[in-house]
């Protein structure tokens, strides 16, 4: 990226209000007709899209020209505040920097892998002396090595791994061979290693046996087939059935390799398929993997992409793709994409075919429909996370009349016994989803007896105490929204605890009557019914119920600990620091119950006679329960 120049034209933030505010307008006027990459920016100065262009200015100024647009590139642009732009030598050098960025970045309006996940192989570096098969996620290209893969989907490469180790004699082990050890491993009595940590087989010998691991990998099934059916007959005939079902299993695996075989394509012919499938706003890139005749997987991408047009969001992505993957012989896409220029920037004498025929169209079409159908399925999904999510707090917004997005909802409850073990329980949804790590419990101090409206108080009371010293990560946050299990009594006494602090006004509250469902808030004496099943009860019984679950999952743990200390509490000669110790070894009481006087003595602080009374006085209880 030497060749690249940074023009640094970084202009103060103005509010956004139109498609193009006057600091674009200005900016456009100045604008290079060379090549280079445009940073797109919000109004927090945030990048929001990364592309190239071969004509800067041609190519930025589409973006705010007064004319229809697809709808994925107007939801783009009704964002942009800002922009800023590189220059480059060429255009290749442009697209090498828009990688860089991207990966860097990674914008949300981008085409890229956005997990920035690296697909499985399986190496053997040819360069050992002595190689064995691995599995790696980092490609290092012209060390020697042979690189199989990728494994994407449904095709494990270790379940690969372990057939290989079952069929052909090679080592599996990590250590350095200069055949001076002093003696085998398992593996060689058992005929799975030729041992050439002992100098027992040459390399010419060891050779031969990693060509054959390197045929099978290349899509020669027959070979290992022939083996693994000969060594699970020996097996059942030496009566070693464990053995036999591992070797079944084995079969099994290259049985699945062979259903992936592609009618009429050679198997030495190693391709990738890339089709993408867009609504206008969303899309999938479906990529399918062919080694050996095979094909290895294959994985969707759902895109929330910006560009122009349809053949350069695939070149984008193709360009990602292969930051972590090696290049096939051949690529086959389902738009007219710059076919020189991908070639070129891959580095590689690759063919990308753009109109296949015969087995190719077959290859593609099949892509296309997993793209499809895969894009079906995700806004489907999406629109039910909508309807769970921000359609429901919308909803719920607007039949109660609250002031603002309830984004932060947290729900309190009380869960005890006739008094006892009194707990509270803090649930807080977070975008109308469980925000599991923001959960908080309380155990109830202050409080004597049976008394909800109190604990409820104190609950919030330490609660909004954290609050306003900004004390605990859970705590520091301002909700939106208190909801308190309850009828009107509960949420009276709750909404004095919100004017004690002054934050009545700044946070609004609710409670949620479990009889019909009533809602009460604070600006009515009578209740709001929701409708039943709607999206926003749902939410609210969601976030209610979670509040109960949690506080009684709190007050079990509480009582069952409770319990266990108070009969191990009884017992003479044991203290809390020595009761702590057997709960850590055993348990429970019944653990400790069942141990043997041997285990008992192996606990810290535990001798022989105080084993012994420990014993006797748990066999005591045990008869009289």
């Amino acid at each position: 990226m030497k060749n690249v120049i940074r023009l640094l034209d970084f202009l103060p933030q103005n509010v956004y209000n139109c498609s193009m505010n006057e600091k674009i307008r200005q900016k456009l006027k100045t604008l290079t007709t060379r090549p280079g990459v445009y940073v797109m920016r919000d109004k927090n100065g945030e990048i929001i899209y990364i592309g190239k262009a071969k004509n800067l200015k041609n190519r930025v100024s589409q973006y705010f020209r007064n004319s229809p647009k697809p709808s994925k590139v107007q939801a783009m642009v009704d964002h942009v505040d800002d922009f800023d732009y590189f220059i480059a030598v060429s255009e290749l050098d442009a697209l090498g920097l828009e990688s860089n960025l991207i990966h860097k970045h990674q914008p949300f309006y981008n085409i890229l892998l956005k997990d920035g996940k690296a697909f499985p192989y399986i190496k053997i570096n040819l360069k050992e002396d002595f190689p064995r098969p691995e599995i790696v996620r980092r490609i290092k290209k012209d060390d020697g090595a042979k690189y199989f893969g990728p494994y994407i989907a449904g095709i494990s490469p270790a379940e690969i791994l372990k057939t290989i180790n079952f069929a052909f004699k090679i080592r599996t082990c990590t250590h350095k061979i200069d055949g001076k050890a002093k003696r085998e491993c398992l593996n060689y009595s058992l005929g799975l290693c030729l041992a050439p940590c002992t100098g027992r087989v040459s390399k010419e010998e060891y050779a031969e046996e990693i060509k054959k691991v390197i045929r099978f990998l290349s899509g020669n099934d027959d070979e290992i087939e022939q083996i693994l059916q000969e060594k699970m007959q020996t097996a059942v005939e030496l009566e070693n059935f464990e053995r036999a079902i591992e070797l079944r299993e084995a079969l099994k695996m290259v049985a699945k390799l062979k259903q992936r075989v592609v009618a009429n394509l050679p198997k030495d012919v190693n391709k990738d398929v890339f089709a993408f499938h867009s609504d206008g706003l969303s899309g999938v890139v479906t990529g399918m993997v062919v080694r050996g005749g095979k094909i290895l997987g294959i994985a969707n991408y759902v895109q929330n992409d910006a560009e122009l047009e349809e053949k350069e969001t695939l070149f984008n992505f193709i360009c990602q793709y292969y930051k972590n993957c090696l290049v096939p012989n051949e690529i086959i896409v389902s738009h007219e994409i710059d076919a020189e220029l991908l070639k070129e920037y891959l580095g590689k004498n690759v063919k990308v075919i753009t109109s296949p025929h015969g087995v190719n169209l077959t290859l593609l079409k099949m892509a296309k429909e997993n793209a499809e159908e895969h894009l079906q399925k995700h806004l489907e999904k999406e629109k039910l996370e909508y309807s769970q999510g921000l359609g429901a707090m919308q909803k719920l917004q607007e039949k109660l009349g609250l002031s603002c997005l309830p984004r932060r909802m947290e729900c309190y409850d009380i869960s005890h016994i006739s008094g006892t073990n009194k707990v509270a329980s803090m649930v807080v949804f977070e975008n109308g989803q469980p925000a599991k790590s923001q959960y908080r419990k309380f155990k109830i101090k202050t409080v004597q007896g049976n008394n909800d409206f109190a604990s409820l108080k104190e609950a919030l009371t330490r609660r909004l105490t954290r609050y306003k010293e900004q004390n605990g990560e859970s705590f520091r946050e301002k909700p939106d929204l208190l909801v308190i299990d309850g009828g009107k009594g509960q949420l009276s006494s709750c909404y004095e605890i919100l004017q004690e602090f002054n934050l009545d006004g700044k946070i609004e509250m609710i409670s949620l009557a479990k009889r019909i469902e009533e809602v009460f808030t604070t600006q009515s004496h009578l209740p709001v019914i929701l409708k039943y099943g709607s999206a926003e009860l749902r939410l609210l019984q969601r976030l209610r119920d979670e509040a109960h679950r949690f506080a009684i999952t709190f007050h079990r743990s509480l009582r069952t600990k409770s319990q266990t200390h108070s009969i191990l509490e009884e017992i003479p000669g044991l203290g809390p620091a020595k009761i702590d110790a057997l709960l850590q070894a055993f348990g429970t009481s019944e653990g400790v119950s069942k141990a043997s006087l041997e285990e008992l003595c192996l606990v810290k602080g535990i001798h022989q006679s105080l084993a012994h009374t420990i014993k006797d006085f748990l066999a005591k209880q045990d008869n009289l329960d």
